[in-house]
């Protein structure tokens, strides 16, 4: 898959995801959203959760015919859902994944933007990707350890409504 990011640039830069993936080709960063090609846009607010059946969403020609896209945006949270609204492309929620890296270690549903690119594709049956992808980082692999079970699952769902059903499960256990 195609990962691009729309990058906002307010975070640090020590600690930001989508820049260390730049660095190494593994996403295109864009610093607008009218510069942002039209995906599968990964957006926290998002309504409707992301599941198999999003595979294929977003396309894009190119010189092989169409591939598929994802889109993150990569911001603090504070302006994450103003930011979100600017970008063309179907919306969607991860659902409950706990994050690995250390600033959110163990904290469900606060991913950085590699972790966010990272469970998207495993649920879009795109693993190798997501294992490549996080092989940049200390922590990568934790991420998958952690959320073995559930990216596993959810996976495993034909739509979204499978992937909330699922995801429930988690947050009942967890009450």
């Amino acid at each position: 898959m195609d990962l691009h990011v729309r990058y906002e640039g307010d975070d640090d830069p020590e600690k930001c995801t989508a820049r260390r993936l730049a660095q190494f080709d593994e996403v295109t960063l864009h610093e607008s959203a009218r510069a942002t090609p039209r995906g599968i846009v990964l957006d926290p607010h998002a309504e409707q959760a992301l599941s198999p059946a999003d595979a294929g969403g977003g396309t894009a020609e190119d010189a092989d015919g169409e591939e598929s896209i994802l889109v993150a945006l990569d911001c603090s949270w504070e302006t994450a859902e103003a930011e979100a609204f600017k970008l063309d492309g179907p919306h969607r929620a991860l659902p409950f994944l706990v994050a690995a890296n250390p600033v959110n270690y163990g904290t469900p549903f606060q991913l950085n933007t590699a972790e966010a690119f990272a469970g998207a594709l495993c649920i879009l049956g795109h693993r190798e990707q997501a294992e490549e992808l996080l092989s940049h980082f200390s922590w990568g692999h934790t991420f998958l350890e952690l959320n073995e079970e559930p990216l596993r699952r959810y996976a495993d769902c034909a739509d979204s409504s499978e992937v909330v059903a699922v995801q429930q499960e988690y947050l009942d256990a967890g009450e």
